[in-house]
């Protein structure tokens, strides 16, 4: 019988294809990156609708009762998961010292696209839409979310006064046929892959790396440890071996860390929730998706940490105050990135000024940002899939004989 290659291996192997064949041909390989953008734009054109079905049917199954139990929980984790990242950023940034000796000048153009600055009150205000048609086309995550947050709890609400059985099987029936199109668009990752990577390293290079691996290193070193901590806690409270726990996100933390993309690894994520970790569809189906675009612990430790290894770079000394509003910042900052390649950036940009660095110094780390977003990528989604476990053991939903089975 012919083995056949899993999903996430030939990902990995197009990674490294792609960076051999980019460090060979060079910039000529440019005309590549077609196919990668149109593998991006495939993934891009179905996660709204999936997040959509997905929050509808999970918020819509469950009874006023439960939802506040298992929101209030939810909320809980992801805070505190995201503060805690922040904090532990800001700690290895002052142990380690990515940013000293390392010497950097905008004048070096290494320009990003002008990001307008927002007022506390646009920002808050722009969490709510107006035009959820408009919102959906210009795929605007957080309107999404909140619109079909409320369009499932009008459903939850509605299930105890008369019977809505019909709209629950038309939205599970809609979800099913948004996962197979999804599941038909993932079978091109391998070479949209091998395109974006082939692209990315033959037009900007490995030496992009060089004068910010101290930071890139750092970036990895407490990615890691953050990551290990949530195992060991998650495989504590939920009773699995650590390393079978582990061995179990290999294929979501394959997928996050070469598309540097929680939206195009939820399809994934969602999937090994329910089939390896034992987490039930209604719990996978409601912390999936909000985990996706609320709970960013890997984008908060690039925040923390790049805010200090910039501060370090301009010499500038960072006061105990400065270091509470980079972590709260941090933290906030999260909310509302959309989960797409590159929004980092965008969520830097209301980090560093709490340091008195200038808007334009998020042009030092743009160069990188890909490969810095591999790893907060991995952590992002790790975190999710680990939060929904210990949310499901809470709730009576984790499947303990599907959890410790060997794979």
């Amino acid at each position: 019988m012919k083995k056949v290659i899993s999903l996430p291996t030939q990902i990995l192997i197009a990674l490294i294809l792609g960076i051999i064949c980019g460090l060979l041909v060079g910039p000529a390989i440019e005309p590549i990156k077609i196919l990668g953008d149109i593998f991006l734009r495939l993934i891009q054109m179905s996660v709204v609708v999936m997040i959509m079905g997905a929050v509808i049917e999970a918020v819509g199954s469950l009874n006023p009762k439960e939802l506040g139990s298992l929101g209030w929980k939810m909320a809980v984790w992801f805070l505190g998961g995201t503060l805690f990242a922040a904090c532990i950023a800001i700690f290895f940034g002052f142990i380690l010292k990515p940013g000293v000796g390392v010497q950097m000048d905008l004048s070096t153009n290494l320009a990003v696209a002008p990001i307008n600055e927002l007022t506390l009150y646009e920002t808050i205000l722009n969490f709510f839409p107006t035009n959820i048609i408009k919102s959906m086309a210009e795929a605007n995550m957080i309107h999404v979310i909140i619109f079909s947050v409320l369009f499932g709890l009008g459903i939850s609400i509605l299930s105890v006064e008369k019977d809505v059985s019909t709209v629950k099987k038309m939205v599970n029936e809609f979800n099913q046929i948004i996962v197979k199109m999804i599941t038909i668009i993932m079978k091109m990752a391998p070479l949209g892959i091998f395109a974006l990577l082939s692209w990315v390293t033959g037009t900007i290079g490995l030496s992009v790396m060089i004068p910010l691996s101290k930071f890139l290193i750092t970036m990895a070193l407490t990615t890691l440890i953050y990551l290990v901590m949530w195992i060991l806690l998650t495989a504590s409270i939920c009773k699995v071996n650590p390393l079978l726990l582990a061995r179990k996100l290999t294929g979501m933390t394959i997928m996050a860390f070469t598309t540097t993309s929680s939206a195009i690894t939820l399809p994934i994520k969602m999937r090994d929730q329910e089939t390896l970790l034992g987490v039930s569809k209604r719990v996978s189906g409601l912390v999936g998706p909000l985990g996706m675009v609320m709970n960013s612990n890997g984008l908060a430790i690039f925040l923390a940490l790049a805010a200090i290894t910039l501060s370090q770079m301009y010499g500038i000394e960072i006061s105990v105050s400065q270091a509470f509003s980079i972590v709260l910042l941090s933290t906030l900052a999260t909310l509302g990135t959309v989960a797409v390649p590159g929004g980092g950036l965008v969520a830097l940009a209301i980090v560093i000024p709490a340091v008195g660095l200038p808007i334009e110094s998020v042009a030092i780390l743009a160069g990188i940002d890909w490969f810095s977003g591999m790893f907060r990528t991995v952590l992002n989604v790790d975190a999710d899939a680990t939060i929904a476990m210990i949310l499901a053991k809470s709730e009576n939903e984790l499947d303990d004989e599907i959890l410790n089975r060997e794979i």
